[in-house]
């Protein structure tokens, strides 16, 4: 039975960066704090997958996460507008999201998870922002447009949707499609096998030692950046970036090679406004993808495969 696709003018969903920068960066600060529970708890898993959340029918959550002989999960409910904590003993408790400040959010995270019984002893300052306001202290940071935050999580599912196809072709060492929180974007990786020069850091507020773990192995990455354009950005990049990279012929016409950002950038609108969205992201994905393989000579034989190749066996 074919199941009809939603129309792409319906699916994906128009947000201008100037009319909701305020709401996502008091977000941002939002996500880093849950984000750093995440951390807490998890055993390290290589370049910082431990830390990630994921898309979810409703917004963004930590999945699971061990403590003591339990595991609990954190949950931005982008649909009601909560945040919702659950652990595995029954317990449950949640926090509104509304137009609060960052002092206020956290305060009140730490009491439902101090209710629960979740231990939250975390660095209580953000990552890769400048200025760091201690959480406790961002009174700075007070937005939030439920309207623009759902707008934002729909912009997820559609990336999130068509990054993960794409990621069903690579056979070798691939991170899941996953939300860093310390610069607020969708990504997914993928590795050669190789390792990699020490990454020289530089990113604020954040030692350069997450960064030299973060790139510790050849990669080539993708994901989706709610800051760049006018209404965010897809991007790729390769590190360490093989010669001839940046100018590997890629798709499509709208992309393009930013030497102040070092990566691929497509802006998210020429996708929504495409006639095919699904087929320009894939595009995109797949030729600066071939951008790193190609010039940084990558084993493709024994790293790439179809995903279909058992359809006739099922």
């Amino acid at each position: 039975m074919n199941q009809q696709k939603p129309h792409a003018g319906n699916a994906w969903p128009t947000l201008r960066v100037a009319d909701w920068t305020d709401t996502r960066d008091t977000l941002h600060m939002w996500m880093q704090i849950i984000g750093k529970v995440r951390l807490a708890h998890a055993p390290l898993v290589n370049h910082w997958w431990q830390v990630t959340l994921y898309v979810t029918p409703r917004g963004l959550s930590t999945s699971a996460v061990p403590y003591g002989t339990g595991i609990f999960d954190i949950e931005f409910d982008f649909v009601d507008h909560r945040l919702n904590i659950r652990t595995s003993d029954g317990g449950t408790r949640y926090v509104d999201l509304e137009a609060k400040p960052v002092s206020r959010f956290y305060e009140e995270t730490m009491r439902a998870l101090h209710s629960l019984g979740v231990p939250a002893r975390i660095q209580a300052r953000p990552n890769e922002v400048e200025p760091a306001i201690p959480f406790a202290e961002d009174d700075h940071h007070a937005a939030y447009d439920p309207r623009a935050a759902h707008l934002f999580w729909r912009q997820l599912v559609q990336a999130e949707r068509v990054m993960t196809d794409f990621r069903s072709h690579f056979v070798g060492k691939v991170s899941p499609v996953h939300f860093f929180w310390g610069a607020m974007d969708l990504a997914c990786t993928r590795f050669s096998g190789r390792s990699a020069p020490p990454h020289p850091g530089g990113a604020p507020n954040c030692g350069d030692w997450v960064m030299v773990e973060g790139y510790s192995r050849e990669l080539s990455s993708c994901g989706f950046w709610p800051g760049g354009g006018e209404e965010g950005a897809f991007y790729a990049y390769a590190y360490p970036e093989p010669d001839g990279f940046a100018d590997h012929p890629v798709t499509p016409d709208e992309a393009f090679y930013s030497t102040e950002n070092g990566q691929y950038l497509l802006p998210y609108e020429a996708v929504r406004t495409a006639a095919d969205p699904d087929q320009m992201l894939n595009g995109f994905l797949q030729t600066t993808y071939e951008a790193a393989v190609i010039h940084g000579d990558w084993d493709r034989a024994a790293l790439e495969d179809n995903p279909r190749r058992w359809d006739g066996h099922r």
